[in-house]
C-alpha cells in the first residue's frame, strides 16, 4: 500500500500533469479571445494555443532538473525527449493536419455526399509550442518549490 501512496508524493508528475491540464483549459480562453466564441469542447481537442504536449514535457523536464539537478544525465535525457516532442508537435503532427485538410477537400470534390472527414487540427504552430513550453516550467517549478507534492499539499491543508 505504501507504493500506492508514494505515487501521490511525486511532485514532478503532479505539477507537470497540472500544467498540461491548465494548457488545455487555456485553449478555451485563447479560442474565445481569437474567435469570439466560447467552446468548452476544445479542451478535449488536439492542436491549438497553447500546446499542452509542450507544457507537459517541459514541466516534467524542468521538475526533473529541479529535483535531480540540472547537471544530471536524467535531466539531459529529459531535455532531448522534450525537443523531440516539441519538434514533432510543430513538424510531423502539423504536416499530418495539413495533409488531412487537403484529403478532406479532395474527398468532398470527388464525392460531395461523403461523410468521411479527417481531423485537421493535429499539430501546432511554432508559437503554440513555444507558449506551451514556457507554461510547463512556469507552473511546475513554483508548484514544486512552494507547495511540493500532493501529499504535502494535503498535509498543509489538514494541519
Amino acid at each position: 500500500m505504501t507504493e500506492f501512496f508514494s505515487f501521490f508524493n511525486n511532485s514532478v508528475l503532479f505539477w507537470s500533469l497540472l500544467s498540461c491540464l491548465l494548457a488545455q483549459f487555456f485553449k478555451i480562453v485563447f479560442n474565445f479571445i481569437s474567435n469570439k466564441e466560447l467552446r468548452f469542447g476544445i479542451i478535449f481537442e488536439t492542436g491549438g494555443m497553447p500546446s499542452s504536449h509542450s507544457a507537459l514535457i517541459t514541466g516534467a523536464t524542468s521538475g526533473i532538473g529541479y529535483e535531480l539537478g540540472f547537471d544530471s544525465s536524467i535531466f539531459a535525457l529529459a531535455v532531448a525527449i522534450s525537443l523531440i516532442v516539441m519538434y514533432d508537435a510543430s513538424g510531423v503532427r502539423k504536416s499530418a493536419g495539413i495533409q488531412a485538410s487537403e484529403i478532406n477537400k479532395l474527398s468532398k470534390k470527388l464525392d460531395p455526399k461523403s461523410k468521411v472527414l479527417l481531423k485537421e487540427t493535429l499539430g501546432h504552430t511554432k508559437i503554440e509550442v513555444i507558449v506551451g513550453s514556457f507554461l510547463g516550467p512556469l507552473i511546475t517549478l513554483p508548484g514544486m518549490f512552494f507547495l511540493g507534492s500532493p501529499l504535502k499539499i494535503v498535509a498543509l491543508i489538514t494541519n
